[in-house]
């Protein structure tokens, strides 16, 4: 594609780099910006310049924040010694999007997978542990995806929580084995997770 601009082709490769834009979506995109006002595209620039120096992670569970602390572990109003350890931000978000979950959460930030050479130390397991070795916490959740990643971790996790006083518990299988959390409809989302079951019965085969 020959471009009548560096300055355009230079946007377009940017563009291009995110994931599911193409290089003819990422013209369109560009184009488009062209046409808006020029305070328009410096909002849009001065956003995520923001986001990319402003957002920090949640000391107490990982979420993504604009503070210390995000909004979900500041609000008294949830139920906070009950703790759904989820993948990531879009797992967390796909549960909050219920309205059924008034507890807090915990973000691993992935998943056990060797063939991607990431193990326990490269996740969010330890302060998941501290959380619980403080006695901050009465149940745990697993709310993590169904394929063969997610199971592991969730095994590993059940192992190192088992020498301590906590109740640990599992989503039901209203998501089907093999699924990733984040795609699951809503509804299949909050009956899994209003019918959870103690890890040990969730196990498959159980």
């Amino acid at each position: 594609m020959n471009f009548p601009s560096r300055l355009i082709e230079e946007a377009v490769d940017q563009m291009a780099s995110l994931p599911g834009i193409g290089r003819k979506t990422a013209l369109r995109l560009v184009l488009h910006m062209l046409r808006r006002d020029e305070e328009d595209v410096e909002r849009f620039s001065n956003a995520f310049t923001a986001l990319r120096s402003g957002i920090k992670a949640c000391k107490i569970c990982n979420n993504l924040s604009d503070t210390e602390v995000c909004g979900i572990c500041s609000d008294p109003r949830r139920e906070h010694r009950t703790v759904c350890v989820v993948e990531g931000i879009r797992e967390l978000l796909a549960i909050e999007s219920t309205e059924q979950f008034r507890g807090s959460y915990h973000v691993l930030g992935g998943v056990i997978s060797p063939m991607d050479g990431v193990g326990p130390n490269d996740l969010y397991i330890q302060s998941l542990i501290d959380r619980v070795k403080n006695g901050t916490v009465d149940e745990i959740i697993f709310a993590l995806s169904t394929t063969m990643e997610g199971e592991t971790t969730s095994f590993y996790l059940y192992k190192k929580l088992s020498e301590y006083d906590v109740r640990v518990t599992a989503i039901a299988r209203g998501v089907a084995i093999g699924d990733e959390l984040q795609y699951a409809d809503e509804v299949t989302l909050a009956r899994s997770i209003m019918q959870r079951l103690p890890y040990e019965n969730a196990l498959p085969g159980k």
